[in-house]
């Protein structure tokens, strides 16, 4: 199902029990591109400058400033105050700074679209793709998933092979992105799921789950620490 994405309210508060995704259209017009860069600190405008392509030099500093935009949001800050530290693997985070906030959040891009996903205190990973013809998907599912989801995939029609690939993907992902973990431990994360079926996370720590379609031919996982959470999907 398509998930429905709603223009944030000017008073956004983020409950505890709460998990905001924000949609992001990567391809900004110039005159935004303009105050978003401005927006940005020397190391990520450096980063920027070594694109080779422009549009992914432009797709960079659409991300970044957004991002910082929607944290400076929760943090009632300028979008420019905000300030990153870099764990391994270059996930930002927050820098100690801010660390009385509690907020935690994480990036993903494919393409033109990008999601932010927020929430209070909790490990949080998202993963977003866009799904194209791999013309390697089986080898890589060997590779990378455990035999029960590739044999999962291999009953498959080639047309909903594309999908469900994606769909294991991003599950892994956004759980690896959340705990930290690099993409050598994706066979290690068994996921369970179907066609009709919504993923669920084969763990045995409390973890939460959640799939989303934010366009055509796109697939998106969140992946967020214990349970009992209520997710709503923002249009930035």
């Amino acid at each position: 199902m398509m998930n429905l994405w709603l223009p944030a309210p000017t008073d956004l508060t983020l409950l505890s029990d709460e998990i905001h995704v924000w949609r992001i259209n990567l391809d900004q017009p110039e005159p935004h591109l303009q105050n978003l860069a401005a927006t940005l600190s020397s190391d990520e405008t450096s980063r920027a400058e070594r694109f080779y392509f422009q549009e992914h030099r432009q797709r960079f500093i659409a991300g970044r400033g957004i991002l910082r935009t929607i944290l400076g949001g929760y943090l009632g800050i300028q979008p420019s105050q905000v300030q990153f530290n870099y764990q391994q693997r270059g996930k930002p985070v927050l820098a100690d700074t801010f660390a009385d906030s509690g907020l935690e959040f994480n990036l993903s891009h494919s393409q033109g679209l990008g999601l932010c996903a927020v929430n209070c205190t909790r490990p949080i990973g998202v993963d977003l793709e866009y799904i194209r013809p791999m013309s390697d998907l089986e080898a890589l599912a060997k590779r990378f998933f455990l035999p029960r989801e590739y044999d999962m995939l291999r009953s498959l029609s080639p047309n909903q092979q594309q999908e469900v690939f994606f769909r294991y993907w991003t599950c892994k992902e956004a759980y690896l992105k959340a705990t930290g973990d690099g993409l050598s431990q994706l066979e290690q994360i068994e996921v369970s799921l179907t066609p009709t079926e919504p993923a669920k996370l084969q763990i045995s720590e409390d973890w939460s789950l959640f799939e989303l379609l934010p366009a055509d031919n796109y697939v998106a996982a969140v992946a967020v620490e214990n349970f009992g959470w209520h997710i709503k999907c923002w249009q930035y």
